[in-house]
């Protein structure tokens, strides 16, 4: 097997199905190497077994932000939890863990539900047609994380707009990058604050509790990180979903109802259309075999999760939406030690945005040919820049 140059299948989308492409890697060669530009290798993993083994395997993959960083390199890691590994990774997520248990997670559902009701109101009060995107799915992620948190009422206006601008690259790379350090620093002083007055929030309960265990700016670190994970693939989750459930009445019309049909139908979408394309790069940290494939010490994988979550493997239809559906977990939020510790918090917000959005508007549909809908060309998180609709 020969190395191909450095594709981008991998971030590709033909529509809301993978490219065939990807496909046929996974079927010929699931353990495939890239040629990147510099003359490395990097192997791309695209079978359900093969990439949780990866996922799951912390001894023998590292995640450490150094591996992707050249010596002497002054770039800052990048926050959250994604690119570190134990025992500070360890550390860090037995912290944080307990705050996203279901038990502390239900003081935030009524919250969750008034700010969903709120921006349905405007929605309605604003009149049809309206952009769903920028009307709906990008302020509800942001403003849960600010619930999360414990952003004070008065200050969520400029986190919102911090929130926005820095997944906005239409002012170019710089302007993203500033506001990244705008948030970075409104969030360091507000670990501060908590620290001297700790609120009702995560960040004023994990100082409450471990105060003595966590420096302000590795608290701010974590918060950008929920912001980060948070965001951007909950806006893409609340865009594609409606999309596909705009396209399916049969299952919109499950959604609608509440209760477990509905939240079996927000799971398998989950699965189907696995916003986050691939996960964190891993480094191998020895000498190793996968599935076969011999791999160096220090060379990068790639977990494709949209591969690994349409493998034929898992079951019949597995490119179609089936609710209940009998097959193992899908990796939609990771697996393994690295698995989104915020994934119950964005289960909830799913479960309660699409009832509440179809129960508002339950003739809500498309106002411009589905053609013209501009799906994101090559991405990480895969979504829609804009998503017309009327009523």
């Amino acid at each position: 097997m020969q190395e191909t140059e450095f594709p981008l299948m991998q971030f590709m989308r033909d529509g809301m199905d993978p490219v065939a492409e990807l496909g046929r890697i996974r079927d010929e060669h699931p353990v495939y190497p890239l040629r990147m530009p510099d003359g490395s290798t990097l192997w791309l993993v695209t079978r359900y077994d093969d990439v949780r083994a990866v996922l799951g395997d912390a001894d023998g993959f590292s995640n450490d932000f150094g591996n992707v960083t050249a010596a002497g390199s002054n770039q800052e890691d990048p926050g959250g939890l994604g690119f570190r590994d134990p025992p500070e990774h360890t550390r860090l997520r037995r912290l944080l863990t307990p705050e996203f248990t279901m038990r502390r997670l239900r003081r935030l559902e009524p919250r969750i539900e008034a700010i969903v009701a709120e921006y349905l109101d405007v929605m309605e009060k604003s009149g049809s047609p309206a952009d769903l995107v920028s009307s709906f799915a990008l302020p509800i992620p942001s403003l849960v994380v600010c619930e999360l948190l414990g952003v004070p009422y008065a200050e969520r206006a400029d986190f919102l707009r911090l929130s926005a601008d820095r997944f906005d690259l239409s002012a170019g790379p710089e302007a993203s990058l500033r506001a990244v350090n705008d948030a970075m620093a409104y969030l360091t002083e507000l670990v501060a604050r908590q620290r001297r007055d700790p609120g009702e929030g995560l960040l004023g309960m994990l100082l409450r509790e471990h105060g003595d265990e966590i420096a302000d700016r590795e608290l701010a670190s974590l918060a950008d990180g929920m912001l980060v994970g948070g965001h951007d693939t909950s806006t893409s989750m609340l865009a594609l979903g409606t999309l596909w459930l705009l396209r399916h009445p049969g299952h919109r019309e499950l959604v609608r109802a509440g209760g477990d049909r509905a939240a079996e139908v927000v799971e398998e979408l989950l699965r189907y259309l696995t916003v986050v394309q691939v996960a964190f790069p891993r480094f191998a940290r020895k000498d190793l075999v996968l599935a076969g494939q011999p791999i160096a010490k220090g060379e990068m994988v790639l977990c494709s999760l949209i591969g690994a979550n349409r493998d034929p493997a898992l079951g019949p239809d597995i490119d179609t939406v089936v609710p209940g559906r009998a097959a193992p977990s899908h990796l939609a939020f990771g697996h393994g030690i690295h698995r989104c510790v915020g994934a119950p918090l964005a289960q909830m917000e799913m479960r309660i945005a699409f009832p509440a959005l179809l129960r508002r508007f339950p003739n809500l549909r498309l106002a411009v040919p589905e053609e013209e809908i501009p799906f994101r060309k090559i991405s990480i998180v895969y979504g829609v820049d804009s998503l017309p609709v009327a009523w």
